[in-house]
């Protein structure tokens, strides 16, 4: 049992500084305990800082699925490919591929909208709770536009759309020509001769976002310890204790384990076996002639573009490599390939802030959440895409775990030790 006062831990200390993390410390100094968040770099240093920094719960599902699958062999291996894999040798990533591919089924995939369902219609609540003390604004995303080059290439968003509304989610589209795509929309080229119209989305400035929350978390009395890595989490003495690479030992009543790609690291010694795989992306800023009003995606091409100041961030890439690899230029310039002919008036010459970070993906598509084999020792990570859209109700949650000792239902999909 975790040690308590009151019925609830009186201190936590969480692991990383990433949206789960910060989302986990807040939620739990709203509880009234005693937190210190540990970050080996700096707050929002792994995927929370560069993503496209959307809310969409149209668009929330596992990864696997047979069309992910079906475009992943032929691009598997090609340097300027969406989707790309270097050839190196390397059990674990052998075994996450294989897994994916397992897990790349209709069956499995509409398994896993079922497994989201409840976490999305509790997504924007956690936001509005973090909104009391975060004057950083949500948007709402005025239009949010998916645009193709061909009907038949908006055929496959539509089809996802509709599962996902017989699976429970509430999902609401129009479907466009490109003539009204580019009357809602003028950056869109002439190219793009279809698009869809997602309402209800949201979306946010994530590394402006990330900071406000640190501030708050700090505001509130929380500890953040920045250039402090962790070097393992150890169970002993009815306490947990986190082992800092200099050496000092923190101790506490529980510990959150919320490290994004490295989470296998530091959890696996507590029972949990599902890997967890860096899946990199990247993303870099331009001026454009006219700015979009809302996020625009290019889901056959794999890239997401979010209005942020006054430049477009432009996302994509998913590249299976070891986190700590540099920045590889190649990957910059397969997504200006694979987007520039559709937007009009972009200067991708004057291109700043290039970036790399790794979601953390499983490969079943789904976040680990929970209590792991040791009762003082949660984990929250692994949600690949979606930690931005997720990170806040997912600390809500794990908060209810580690305060109270009950699991809840929304998480048992997600069991770590699965």
């Amino acid at each position: 049992m975790v040690i308590t006062r009151n019925g609830q831990p009186r201190r936590v200390v969480v692991v990383g500084a990433g949206m789960v993390g910060l989302s986990t410390a807040w939620f739990l100094l709203e509880r009234g305990v005693d937190v210190t968040v540990l970050e080996s770099r700096h707050v929002a240093a792994g995927a929370s800082w560069g993503n496209a920094g959307w809310l969409t719960p149209g668009l929330t599902a596992p990864l696997p699925h047979p069309s992910v699958l079906r475009f992943g062999l032929r691009a598997l291996f090609r340097p300027d490919s969406p989707l790309y894999v270097p050839i190196r040798p390397s059990l674990s990533l052998f075994r996450f591929l294989l897994g994916f591919a397992r897990h790349s089924t209709h069956a499995r995939w509409a398994a896993g909208v079922r497994a989201f369902a409840p976490m999305i219609r509790r997504a924007y609540a956690a936001y509005g709770a973090l909104a009391e003390s975060i004057s950083e604004p949500v948007v709402d995303a005025e239009p949010f536009l998916a645009g193709f080059r061909t009907t038949e290439e908006a055929q496959e968003l539509i089809d996802e759309l509709e599962s996902l509304r017989k699976e429970g989610i509430e999902v609401e589209y129009e479907r466009l020509t490109g003539e009204d795509a580019r009357r809602l929309e003028p950056a869109l080229s002439s190219r793009v001769r279809a698009a869809v119209r997602l309402d209800g989305q949201r979306f946010i400035h994530p590394g402006r976002y990330l900071d406000a929350l640190a501030r708050s978390v700090r505001d509130r009395g929380g500890d953040i310890r920045e250039g402090t890595a962790a070097r393992e989490v150890v169970d002993e003495n009815a306490q947990a204790t986190v082992v800092l690479e200099n050496g000092e030992r923190l101790t506490a009543d529980a510990v959150v384990i919320a490290t994004g790609a490295d989470l296998s690291r530091l959890a696996k010694r507590f029972g949990v076996r599902t890997f967890v795989q860096a899946g990199r992306g990247y993303s870099f800023s331009i001026p454009i002639k006219r700015l979009p009003a809302g996020p625009v995606y290019f889901p056959v091409q794999r890239v997401a573009c979010t209005p942020l100041g006054d430049r477009l961030r432009v996302a994509g890439m998913m590249e299976f490599r070891r986190p700590e690899e540099p920045l590889d230029p190649r990957r910059i310039d397969a997504i200006i390939r694979a987007v520039a002919p559709l937007l009009e008036g972009a200067d991708f010459a004057d291109r700043r802030d290039e970036w790399v970070g790794s979601r953390p993906c499983t490969a079943d598509g789904l976040p680990l959440i929970g209590r792991t084999a040791s009762p003082r020792v949660f984990v929250a990570g692994g949600h690949c895409m979606w930690g931005i859209f997720l990170g806040p109700v997912t600390g809500k949650l794990v908060t209810e775990a580690v305060t109270t000792g009950n699991i809840p239902a929304e998480l048992r999909p997600f069991d770590p030790l699965r």
